[in-house]
């Protein structure tokens, strides 16, 4: 038979140490003690032992392994992290490069709307000056009166009668007469044409925008008028052979 315990303290089997020993080994924090009755009638203290989780067991017995793990799970987090921030920034730059292409496009159709009114203008512009062009008639009187725009818009004075006048007088209204016997015939430099002008007079106050041809009706009005002018202050003022 077994020595009793000591008053106060509790007897333990050796089955019992060993069960207690098997669990501080695997790191068990909590112990659960009970008191159970012996064969001698007393009591006895049995300890059991609380269950064990797994990971628990799996955490204290391969740190590194676990460390690897999260390891693992922060490579994974940030490759994501990384993924997302880089789909965000092409489709932020998609996105800027469409507005672009979109501004450009609504520029160049704007430009393109403003060249065609622009060119529209143009020509309404041109067929208005063209509806306000007067068509002079191929005869003396359109011949004048077309001169006489002509020297209105250079500022070169003259009248439709002082014209006519003096036309009648030197060529009878033949703008291709000549005159083959006076002295400037005997010259070389004939007079030529309605007002019966000379080359070198006809050169001198030729008109901008005038035929440069002395035989012309309307050059060779505006060239005499404009040297009327210059001499006689007006054709108007001229009544005989200038």
């Amino acid at each position: 038979m077994s020595a009793s315990s000591p008053a106060g303290h509790s007897r333990f089997t050796k089955a019992h140490k060993l069960s207690i020993a098997g669990v501080a080994s695997l790191g068990v924090a909590a112990l659960a003690v009970s008191l159970v009755p012996a064969d001698n009638g007393k009591s006895e203290t049995v300890v059991t032992a609380s269950p064990v989780a797994w990971t628990q067991l799996v955490d204290a017995a391969h740190p590194k392994a676990v460390q690897a793990g999260l390891a693992q799970q922060h490579l994974v987090a940030d490759q994501n992290a990384k993924e997302t921030a880089a789909k965000a920034a092409a489709a932020a730059k998609a996105k800027a490069q469409a507005e672009a292409k979109a501004a450009a496009k609504a520029k160049a159709e704007s430009r393109a709307k403003a060249a065609a009114a622009k060119e529209r203008a143009a020509k309404a512009a041109a067929s208005r000056a063209a509806a306000r062009t007067p068509i002079y008639a191929n005869n003396l009187d359109g011949w004048i009166k077309e001169a006489l725009s002509i020297m209105q818009r250079e500022g070169i004075p003259g009248s439709y009668d002082g014209i006519h006048r003096n036309v009648m007088r030197e060529s009878s209204g033949n703008p291709l007469a000549i005159n083959n016997w006076d002295i400037n015939a005997q010259n070389g430099i004939p007079s030529k044409g309605l007002l019966q002008v000379i080359y070198p007079t006809f050169a001198a106050y030729h008109v901008k925008g005038t035929k440069f041809d002395q035989y012309d009706p309307v050059a060779n009005i505006v060239a005499a008028c404009n040297y009327a002018a210059d001499r006689y202050g007006s054709i108007n003022n001229v009544n005989s052979a200038y």
